[in-house]
Protein backbone atom coordinates (compact mmCIF):
# COMPACT_ATOMS: atom_id res chain seq x y z
CA UNK A 1 0.00 0.00 0.00
CA UNK A 2 1.38 3.40 -0.91
CA UNK A 3 1.98 6.02 1.75
CA UNK A 4 -0.24 8.35 -0.28
CA UNK A 5 -3.40 6.38 0.64
CA UNK A 6 -2.40 5.34 4.17
CA UNK A 7 -3.54 7.11 7.31
CA UNK A 8 -0.92 5.68 9.67
CA UNK A 9 2.37 4.33 8.37
CA UNK A 10 5.85 3.43 9.55
CA UNK A 11 9.16 3.31 7.71
CA UNK A 12 12.10 1.29 9.00
CA UNK A 13 10.67 1.36 12.52
CA UNK A 14 12.99 -0.33 15.02
CA UNK A 15 13.35 -0.69 18.77
CA UNK A 16 16.36 -2.15 20.58
CA UNK A 17 16.53 -3.21 24.22
CA UNK A 18 20.26 -3.41 24.80
CA UNK A 19 21.48 -6.02 22.34
CA UNK A 20 17.96 -7.31 21.61
CA UNK A 21 16.16 -6.04 18.51
CA UNK A 22 12.50 -6.35 19.51
CA UNK A 23 11.28 -4.63 16.33
CA UNK A 24 13.45 -4.57 13.21
CA UNK A 25 12.92 -2.24 10.26
CA UNK A 26 9.14 -2.58 10.22
CA UNK A 27 7.29 -0.73 7.48
CA UNK A 28 3.52 -0.97 7.70
CA UNK A 29 0.60 1.09 6.39
CA UNK A 30 -3.00 1.39 7.62
CA UNK A 31 -5.67 2.75 5.32
CA UNK A 32 -8.87 4.54 6.35
CA UNK A 33 -11.72 2.05 6.65
CA UNK A 34 -9.36 -0.90 7.05
CA UNK A 35 -8.95 -3.49 9.77
CA UNK A 36 -5.28 -4.50 9.69
CA UNK A 37 -4.29 -7.46 11.86
CA UNK A 38 -0.75 -8.06 13.11
CA UNK A 39 -0.04 -11.68 13.98
CA UNK A 40 3.01 -13.65 14.98
CA UNK A 41 4.29 -16.09 17.61
CA UNK A 42 4.95 -15.04 21.20
CA UNK A 43 7.93 -12.71 21.34
CA UNK A 44 7.52 -11.61 17.73
CA UNK A 45 7.38 -7.93 18.70
CA UNK A 46 3.65 -7.29 18.27
CA UNK A 47 3.01 -5.44 21.53
CA UNK A 48 6.28 -3.56 21.16
CA UNK A 49 5.10 -2.38 17.74
CA UNK A 50 1.82 -1.10 19.21
CA UNK A 51 3.76 0.67 21.97
CA UNK A 52 5.90 2.36 19.33
CA UNK A 53 2.83 3.46 17.38
CA UNK A 54 1.08 4.82 20.46
CA UNK A 55 4.18 6.55 21.86
CA UNK A 56 4.50 4.32 24.94
CA UNK A 57 7.99 3.52 23.64
CA UNK A 58 10.35 5.69 21.63
CA UNK A 59 11.86 4.33 18.43
CA UNK A 60 15.54 3.48 18.18
CA UNK A 61 15.24 4.48 14.53
CA UNK A 62 12.62 4.85 11.82
CA UNK A 63 9.54 7.02 11.52
CA UNK A 64 5.82 6.99 12.34
CA UNK A 65 3.59 9.12 10.10
CA UNK A 66 -0.06 10.06 10.71
CA UNK A 67 -1.99 11.63 7.83
CA UNK A 68 1.26 12.87 6.31
CA UNK A 69 2.61 14.27 9.59
CA UNK A 70 5.75 12.87 11.24
CA UNK A 71 4.67 11.99 14.77
CA UNK A 72 7.71 9.90 15.71
CA UNK A 73 8.83 12.29 18.47
CA UNK A 74 5.35 12.97 19.93
CA UNK A 75 4.39 11.78 23.41
CA UNK A 76 1.42 9.50 24.14
CA UNK A 77 -0.72 12.50 25.06
CA UNK A 78 0.26 14.37 21.91
CA UNK A 79 -0.52 11.34 19.75
CA UNK A 80 -3.95 11.01 21.38
CA UNK A 81 -4.63 14.63 20.48
CA UNK A 82 -3.38 13.92 16.95
CA UNK A 83 -5.86 11.04 16.57
CA UNK A 84 -4.19 7.80 17.73
CA UNK A 85 -5.98 5.83 20.48
CA UNK A 86 -5.22 2.41 21.90
CA UNK A 87 -6.54 -0.31 24.17
CA UNK A 88 -4.40 -2.73 26.16
CA UNK A 89 -4.08 -6.49 26.61
CA UNK A 90 -5.41 -6.11 30.16
CA UNK A 91 -8.44 -3.97 30.82
CA UNK A 92 -7.42 -0.46 31.83
CA UNK A 93 -10.50 0.97 33.52
CA UNK A 94 -11.09 2.69 36.89
CA UNK A 95 -13.20 0.06 38.60
CA UNK A 96 -14.68 2.26 41.34
CA UNK A 97 -16.05 4.76 38.83
CA UNK A 98 -19.12 4.25 36.68
CA UNK A 99 -18.81 3.38 33.01
CA UNK A 100 -19.95 6.89 32.11
CA UNK A 101 -17.38 8.47 34.43
CA UNK A 102 -14.59 6.39 32.88
CA UNK A 103 -15.53 7.51 29.40
CA UNK A 104 -16.10 11.10 30.45
CA UNK A 105 -12.58 11.24 31.90
CA UNK A 106 -11.19 9.98 28.60
CA UNK A 107 -13.12 12.67 26.74
CA UNK A 108 -12.01 15.29 29.24
CA UNK A 109 -8.34 14.42 28.62
CA UNK A 110 -8.76 15.63 25.03
CA UNK A 111 -11.63 18.11 25.19
CA UNK A 112 -11.59 19.27 28.82
CA UNK A 113 -9.28 22.27 28.58
CA UNK A 114 -12.05 24.55 27.32
CA UNK A 115 -14.08 23.83 30.45
CA UNK A 116 -11.58 25.37 32.84
CA UNK A 117 -9.32 23.79 35.43
CA UNK A 118 -11.62 24.09 38.46
CA UNK A 119 -15.00 23.39 36.90
CA UNK A 120 -16.78 20.15 37.80
CA UNK A 121 -16.60 18.08 34.61
CA UNK A 122 -19.75 16.16 35.56
CA UNK A 123 -21.66 19.39 35.02
CA UNK A 124 -20.28 19.92 31.51
CA UNK A 125 -23.20 18.83 29.38
CA UNK A 126 -21.20 18.47 26.19
CA UNK A 127 -18.62 16.20 27.86
CA UNK A 128 -21.36 13.98 29.27
CA UNK A 129 -23.12 13.86 25.90
CA UNK A 130 -19.84 13.04 24.18
CA UNK A 131 -19.18 10.21 26.65
CA UNK A 132 -22.72 8.89 26.28
CA UNK A 133 -22.37 8.83 22.50
CA UNK A 134 -19.12 6.84 22.82
CA UNK A 135 -20.79 4.33 25.15
CA UNK A 136 -23.64 3.96 22.67
CA UNK A 137 -21.23 3.48 19.78
CA UNK A 138 -19.44 0.74 21.71
CA UNK A 139 -22.76 -0.97 22.47
CA UNK A 140 -22.60 -0.54 26.23
CA UNK A 141 -24.84 2.47 26.97
CA UNK A 142 -27.04 0.21 29.11
CA UNK A 143 -24.21 0.03 31.68
CA UNK A 144 -23.53 3.78 31.87
CA UNK A 145 -24.42 4.11 35.57
CA UNK A 146 -22.86 0.84 36.75
CA UNK A 147 -19.42 0.71 38.35
CA UNK A 148 -16.81 -0.55 35.92
CA UNK A 149 -15.63 -3.12 38.44
CA UNK A 150 -18.91 -5.04 38.38
CA UNK A 151 -19.10 -5.29 34.59
CA UNK A 152 -18.32 -8.58 32.89
CA UNK A 153 -14.95 -8.99 31.22
CA UNK A 154 -16.51 -8.50 27.79
CA UNK A 155 -18.34 -5.37 28.94
CA UNK A 156 -15.11 -3.97 30.34
CA UNK A 157 -13.46 -4.51 26.95
CA UNK A 158 -16.35 -2.67 25.30
CA UNK A 159 -15.97 0.09 27.89
CA UNK A 160 -12.29 0.43 27.07
CA UNK A 161 -13.14 0.81 23.39
CA UNK A 162 -15.73 3.45 24.33
CA UNK A 163 -12.94 5.29 26.18
CA UNK A 164 -10.80 5.29 23.05
CA UNK A 165 -13.74 6.51 20.93
CA UNK A 166 -14.30 9.41 23.33
CA UNK A 167 -10.96 10.88 22.21
CA UNK A 168 -12.23 11.19 18.61
CA UNK A 169 -9.50 8.99 17.10
CA UNK A 170 -8.58 8.53 13.47
CA UNK A 171 -6.65 5.35 14.27
CA UNK A 172 -7.53 2.61 16.79
CA UNK A 173 -4.76 0.34 18.11
CA UNK A 174 -6.38 -2.70 19.78
CA UNK A 175 -4.21 -5.19 21.66
CA UNK A 176 -6.01 -8.57 21.95
CA UNK A 177 -9.56 -7.25 22.36
CA UNK A 178 -11.00 -10.80 22.45
CA UNK A 179 -8.69 -12.08 25.20
CA UNK A 180 -10.63 -13.98 27.88
CA UNK A 181 -14.02 -13.68 26.21
CA UNK A 182 -16.63 -16.38 25.83
CA UNK A 183 -18.34 -17.09 22.52
CA UNK A 184 -21.29 -14.72 22.96
CA UNK A 185 -19.11 -11.81 24.11
CA UNK A 186 -16.64 -12.57 21.35
CA UNK A 187 -19.36 -12.44 18.71
CA UNK A 188 -20.48 -9.02 19.97
CA UNK A 189 -16.91 -7.77 19.83
CA UNK A 190 -16.45 -9.09 16.28
CA UNK A 191 -19.54 -7.18 15.15
CA UNK A 192 -18.34 -4.03 16.92
CA UNK A 193 -14.86 -4.16 15.39
CA UNK A 194 -16.22 -4.72 11.89
CA UNK A 195 -18.42 -1.68 12.36
CA UNK A 196 -15.59 0.47 13.76
CA UNK A 197 -13.34 -0.46 10.86
CA UNK A 198 -15.74 1.28 8.49
CA UNK A 199 -15.06 4.59 10.25
CA UNK A 200 -11.43 4.30 11.37
CA UNK A 201 -8.12 2.73 10.49
CA UNK A 202 -7.88 -0.17 12.94
CA UNK A 203 -4.75 -2.11 13.85
CA UNK A 204 -5.51 -5.30 15.71
CA UNK A 205 -3.29 -7.74 17.59
CA UNK A 206 -5.03 -11.02 18.28
CA UNK A 207 -4.05 -14.67 18.87
CA UNK A 208 -7.40 -16.15 17.84
CA UNK A 209 -6.61 -17.10 14.25
CA UNK A 210 -10.19 -18.02 13.34
CA UNK A 211 -11.23 -14.52 14.37
CA UNK A 212 -8.32 -12.83 12.61
CA UNK A 213 -8.89 -14.51 9.27
CA UNK A 214 -12.61 -13.79 9.57
CA UNK A 215 -12.44 -10.04 10.18
CA UNK A 216 -9.13 -8.71 8.83
CA UNK A 217 -8.97 -6.80 5.55
CA UNK A 218 -5.19 -6.99 5.57
CA UNK A 219 -2.58 -8.81 7.65
CA UNK A 220 1.06 -8.42 8.62
CA UNK A 221 3.04 -11.33 10.04
CA UNK A 222 5.89 -10.54 12.43
CA UNK A 223 8.60 -13.07 13.26
CA UNK A 224 11.52 -12.15 15.51
CA UNK A 225 10.61 -8.48 15.24
CA UNK A 226 10.65 -8.31 11.45
CA UNK A 227 7.91 -8.42 8.82
CA UNK A 228 7.68 -11.86 7.24
CA UNK A 229 4.65 -11.17 5.04
CA UNK A 230 1.93 -8.58 4.43
CA UNK A 231 -1.20 -8.94 2.34
CA UNK A 232 -4.81 -10.03 2.14
CA UNK A 233 -5.74 -12.84 4.57
CA UNK A 234 -6.03 -15.47 1.83
CA UNK A 235 -2.58 -14.55 0.52
CA UNK A 236 -1.03 -14.70 3.97
CA UNK A 237 -2.68 -18.05 4.67
CA UNK A 238 -1.23 -19.42 1.41
CA UNK A 239 2.26 -18.01 2.03
CA UNK A 240 4.60 -20.96 2.51
CA UNK A 241 7.02 -19.05 4.74
CA UNK A 242 4.14 -18.10 7.04
CA UNK A 243 2.88 -21.67 7.12
CA UNK A 244 6.28 -22.94 8.21
CA UNK A 245 7.26 -20.13 10.59
CA UNK A 246 3.95 -19.41 12.27
CA UNK A 247 1.05 -21.67 11.37
CA UNK A 248 3.14 -24.75 12.17
CA UNK A 249 2.95 -26.52 8.84
CA UNK A 250 5.97 -28.46 7.56
CA UNK A 251 7.02 -30.62 4.68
Amino acid sequence: MSAAVSLLSTSGLSRNFGGLQAVRDVSIALAPGELHAVIGPNGAGKSTLVNLLSGELSATRGTVTLAGRDVTSLSVHERVHAGIARSFQRTNVLKELSALENVRLAAQAVHGRKHGLFRDASGCVDLVEHATAALTRAGIARAASRKAGVLSHGEQRQLEIAMTLATDPKVLLLDEPLAGMGQEEGERMVALLKSLAREHAVLLIEHDMDFVFKVADRMTVLVEGAVLATGAPQDVRANRAVQVAYLGEHG
